[in-house]
């Protein structure tokens, strides 16, 4: 019976165990995907339908358009159910994945640390659905301003597994990006980056955030890069608020006597 090797109390690890634990971790990510992806195949009509809505509505909303959603392979079929259902099954398990990732970034925690991390995966998983959600809510409307570019009297005949590769990348880059403000406070938390430095860099971090919304979101308009810009520089704020707040608590608790200048002998 093969028994899980002891940490290092200092929370070192060598790179064998480093490996080992990052095995053991995607092991049981994917096996939690897996399960989930057992959910999506069951319910695969119902997400077929959901994800299929946006463009069945512009269609219907427009019946002088020549648009379609387009099986081209016998296999096509079966090969969009099994991407489908894969996609449900990273939305069902994230709140799982989503700690595994964090305890793989940061091992050995000490008990102040922990009570960090599970503050950081109840943020992590709303904020996670939040943007999964908003994403899916503004689909309608960014479907509606690219279709709008066909010419008229022109087709629009979509492959099924492009259209719902472009659905499901959309909505699982708005959840990943909608993380950004539980990095940046957990990152504050255990003493990394302060809120001041976070201040300092707003202008190059909300260039940064335009730059990344630019190339992560599938499509080449402008007007889907603002959809995922603007949240996030309203989050990455929102992060630096919240830092200020843990760092005031942090100060208010701090003994007096570790105030003291070096030149000068303290209380204690």
């Amino acid at each position: 019976m093969a028994f899980r090797r002891a940490r290092n109390p200092d929370g070192r690890m060598s790179l064998g165990d480093h490996l080992r634990e990052l095995r053991r971790r995607f092991l049981i990510s994917a096996v939690a995907v897996l399960l989930g992806g057992v959910l999506g195949w069951i319910s695969y009509p119902q997400v077929y339908g959901r994800l299929a809505a946006p463009f069945n509505d512009y269609k219907a909303a427009h019946p002088g358009s020549i648009i379609n959603l387009n099986f081209g392979t016998a296999t096509a079929a079966f090969s969009q159910q099994v991407s489908l259902s894969i996609f449900v099954g990273i939305i069902v398990s994230s709140p799982v994945w989503l700690y595994q990732l964090w305890a793989f970034i940061v091992p050995g925690l000490s008990r102040r640390e922990r009570r960090i991390s599970l503050a950081f995966i109840g943020a992590t998983v709303p904020l996670f659905l939040a943007g999964c959600a908003m994403a899916y809510y503004v689909l309608p409307k960014v479907l509606a301003v690219l279709y709008g570019f066909t010419p008229p009297g022109a087709s629009n005949i979509q492959q099924v597994s492009e259209y719902f590769s472009f659905v499901t990348r959309f909505i699982l880059v708005f959840g990943c990006a909608f993380l950004l403000p539980v990095f940046l406070v957990a990152l504050n938390a255990i003493g990394i980056l302060p809120s001041s430095a976070m201040v300092k860099a707003w202008r190059p971090a909300v260039f940064g955030i335009f730059v990344l919304s630019a190339v992560a979101t599938p499509t080449p308009d402008a007007f889907t890069m603002f959809l995922l810009a603007i949240p996030l520089c309203i989050l990455y704020f929102g992060a630096i608020g919240v830092s200020k707040l843990i760092e005031r608590g942090r100060t208010r608790n701090r003994p007096k006597w570790t105030d003291v200048p070096d030149d000068e002998a303290s209380a204690l």
